[in-house]
């Protein structure tokens, strides 16, 4: 999956600045004597923490991609990966969206979240189905034109 090495790439740069880059840095403000009032060494500080705390939340996401057992993606409904087809039956306008990850999400290329109100009002339809979705501005109503799932994608 794309996102993984996405994610795996902000990791490796992170891991980085904290064994390389921030140690110099506070080196750097240590070497400036009085700490009480030494700016650059809080700031290092705060961010070596910030860099920590984000390492592990890099790390535990990646584990929990990691475990996506693609068996268990359906073949024949929407689902993590599939591309549809749609009709907004308000507006009588067809769009086409991809439904991925929260790290992939961009609505405005029509990558949507799985985990959104979209998303989670589409997971488990089929073609032909007519869904009612609560967003944000209100409700929508949507009619499944087609449905290609990741295993169609990925053959």
């Amino acid at each position: 999956m794309k996102v993984t090495a996405k994610l795996e790439t902000e990791l490796k740069a992170l891991e980085h600045e904290l064994r390389v880059e921030l140690p110099k840095e506070i080196k750097v403000a240590l070497a400036m004597g009085d700490l009480r009032e030494n700016s650059e060494y809080h700031a290092a500080l705060e961010r070596q923490s910030y860099v920590k705390a984000r390492i592990g939340q890099l790390r535990s996401r990646l584990a929990e991609i990691a475990q996506i057992d693609m068996s268990k993606i359906p073949r024949d409904r929407i689902g993590l990966g599939s591309r549809v087809e749609l009709l907004d039956l308000a507006e009588e306008t067809e769009h086409t969206w991809e439904f991925v990850l929260p790290e992939e999400a961009d609505p405005s290329s029509g990558k949507i979240s799985l985990l959104s109100p979209l998303g989670q009002g589409f997971n488990g339809r089929r073609e032909g189905d007519e869904i009612n979705v609560m967003v944000p501005a209100g409700k929508r109503s949507y009619e499944v034109l087609s449905v290609r799932t990741i295993h169609d994608i990925e053959e």
